[in-house]
């Protein structure tokens, strides 16, 4: 998009190289911390970092950016797996996209989570910036494998296939959970939505001349060939050749065949 690349050009300088993996690894630190405090201090302290609409109105700003850094599992071993997963497909993305790109799909979905959360009160949990993330990896390397349990390659299609439908499974059991979870994905809808609806159309239109030329029939009583002697073409007899004269005119086989018995 042009428009993405003049911002580019201008304010590339300030993009935070690594943005996913700066994430990742400040919620490994939120997760430890919360792990060496009681759970009296750790509830207060997430308390502190949540993206609370109210208090964020009195001021408190931080809430805007320190939300994102609450982990989505409190499991240190999960924690850990996510943790190289996620710094694995902000790699990816860093490769495909640059850092101000990314930087931009990021800061795109914490402007719509925010507006969410202060308008609608709706929630803004961090896993769905990691889904987006997801998605968007997926969407640029469908094929890529990953080992799940370190044994079963699994291509990044069939992953973010997966996730996706544990979101639809969640929305179809609370029907209310549909527009947050719409919010929480918008920015991926606006970086491929019009591309695959260019490309669906494009599909479609292929499919429909395709059907249009198999369904074509051509008129009774149409034919190719025609004896410029007897008038008889393919159509009177299948078993007809016919041969092209110097004079331009087409001449069928029993025709020549008396032509030179003649």
């Amino acid at each position: 998009m042009r428009l993405i690349s003049s911002l580019e050009s201008k304010f590339g300088r300030f993009a935070i190289p690594g943005l996913v993996q700066v994430i990742a690894m400040f919620q490994l630190l939120v997760l430890f911390m919360v792990m060496v405090m009681s759970p009296e201090g750790a509830a207060a302290y997430l308390m502190f970092l949540d993206l609370n609409p109210a208090r964020v109105m009195n001021g408190e700003v931080w809430r805007l950016i320190t939300h994102v850094f609450i982990p989505g599992n409190f499991s240190l071993i999960w924690a850990l797996i996510g943790t190289m997963f996620m710094m694995w497909i902000g790699r990816g993305l860093d490769d495909a996209w640059g850092a101000f790109r990314v930087n931009l799909y990021i800061f795109g979905w914490m402007f719509a989570v925010t507006l969410g959360a202060l308008i609608f009160g709706w929630p803004a949990p961090g896993m769905f910036l990691y889904q987006t993330l997801l998605f968007a990896f997926a969407t640029l390397f469908p094929n890529e494998e990953i080992m799940i349990y370190f044994i079963l390659p699994l291509k990044m299609k069939w992953v973010a296939l997966l996730s996706a439908g544990m979101t639809a499974f969640l929305v179809m059991r609370d029907p209310s959970f549909l527009l947050p979870v719409l919010a929480c994905h918008l920015n991926y809808l606006v970086v491929f939505g019009p591309g695959f609806m260019s490309e669906r159309a494009k599909q479609a239109r292929v499919m429909a001349r395709r059907g249009q030329f198999e369904s074509a029939k051509l008129p009774e009583g149409t034919f190719f060939h025609q004896c410029s002697v007897c008038k008889k073409t393919e159509i009177d007899n299948p078993q007809l050749d016919f041969r092209v004269l110097d004079s331009g005119d087409e001449i069928c086989t029993e025709c020549r065949a008396k032509r030179n018995g003649g």
